[in-house]
Formats: C-alpha cells, sequence, structure tokens
C-alpha cells in the first residue's frame, strides 16, 4: 500500500502531453502536475462517472493519450464500464484506479470484502488485454514507462492509504482551479477551429 501524492509524484514524469482526468486524486494531482491546462478536473461527479466520460473523451480525442485516475468505488458503482470500454477498445486509454479500501469522500465506509476483490482480475474478464496490480509503489515505479507506451485500453490498479474526508462536501477545501467553462474553453482551443 503507497500514498496517493508519492503515486502521482511518481507518475507525473511519464506523463508527456497526456490530458489526465485525476479523479478522486484530484486534491493532490493539483499540485503535482506541470501541465494543468491539460488537465481535466472533473471533482466529484455521480459515484462510476469517470469511466464513461474518460471513454467518451478517448473517443472523441483518438489522437490524444487519455488518463485517468479512478477509485474502487466508482468502478463498484458502474461496473458497466468496463466491458463497454473493453468493447469500443481505445488504444489511447489509459485506466488507473486507486483502490483505498473505503468510501473516502461520503466518509469512509469499508467497501464490501475490500481486501479480497481483484478489480484487474475483473477488469481482464470484461475484455480489457493489459492489466496490471500494485501494492507497493517501487513496482509501480519500475513499470509505469512501460505501460503508458502500450496501446490501450490498459486498466491498473494500485492499493492505496484510505485518505477520508468527513467534511460535507459543501464545507471542502476546493481543490479545483478551473471553472467548467474554463475547461471546456481549454479543451476547444486545443481542438482548433471546426
Amino acid at each position: 500500500m503507497f500514498q496517493t501524492l508519492d503515486m502521482f509524484k511518481a507518475f507525473a514524469p511519464f506523463r508527456g502531453n497526456a490530458v489526465v482526468i485525476p479523479g478522486r486524486g484530484g486534491r493532490h494531482w493539483i499540485n503535482v502536475s506541470d501541465k494543468p491546462d491539460r488537465d481535466v478536473p472533473l471533482g466529484d461527479p455521480a459515484m462510476g462517472g469517470h469511466a464513461s466520460f474518460a471513454l467518451g473523451l478517448a473517443l472523441a480525442r483518438p489522437n490524444e493519450k487519455i488518463i485517468l485516475f479512478d477509485s474502487e468505488g466508482d468502478i463498484l458503482m458502474n461496473m458497466g464500464a468496463l466491458p463497454t470500454i473493453a468493447e469500443m477498445d481505445p488504444k489511447n486509454f489509459y485506466h488507473f484506479v486507486l483502490d483505498n479500501g473505503v468510501y473516502a469522500t461520503t466518509g469512509g465506509q469499508p467497501v464490501p470484502n475490500a481486501a479480497n476483490v481483484q478489480y484487474d482480475v475483473i477488469a481482464k474478464g470484461s475484455g480489457y488485454q493489459n492489466t496490471y496490480a500494485f501494492d507497493n509503489l517501487e513496482d509501480f515505479t519500475n513499470n509505469i514507462e512501460e505501460i503508458l507506451s502500450m496501446p490501450g485500453p490498459v486498466f491498473v490498479t494500485m492499493k492505496v492509504a484510505p485518505e477520508i474526508e468527513n467534511v460535507p462536501i459543501t464545507q471542502r477545501v476546493r481543490w479545483q482551479k478551473k471553472t467548467r467553462d474554463q475547461t471546456i474553453a481549454d479543451m476547444q482551443k486545443d481542438l482548433g477551429p471546426r
């Protein structure tokens, strides 16, 4: 098990020019990212929404690498996204899952059977050709370059330490620096004129 912030620090040098959707790890990524204009800060959509959004973005922008940092809680809320992603087969999609064993953003309730669920096995059974599981930072760091060099969709699950937020959502420190309108404007600028 390792810290989400340490994982992002290890990942950052390999990001390249990829579009990153930091998902539930956004409060850490915002302090690590060297290309905030290439980040899509969704914040806290309905649980399960990140993977479907990232798939849509990968399909809409096939010449750009799309990297999602999802959570196991989101995966459990929308398991149908995995076979859909596998069937659509976006070669530019990299699906990383932060598995902390709890629903951290809603108060730390335990994820059922958390110690035994193997999300990489579920992804493989859903049709992802390449899946990985890491529970220590050194192994993750030693493999990240290879993972990002292969065609997607790739699924990577990582055991990370829980960071539970017991403050009501309306009272939490907002890590998003960009508004929804600014995010859309940045993406439109990257796409160029129609």
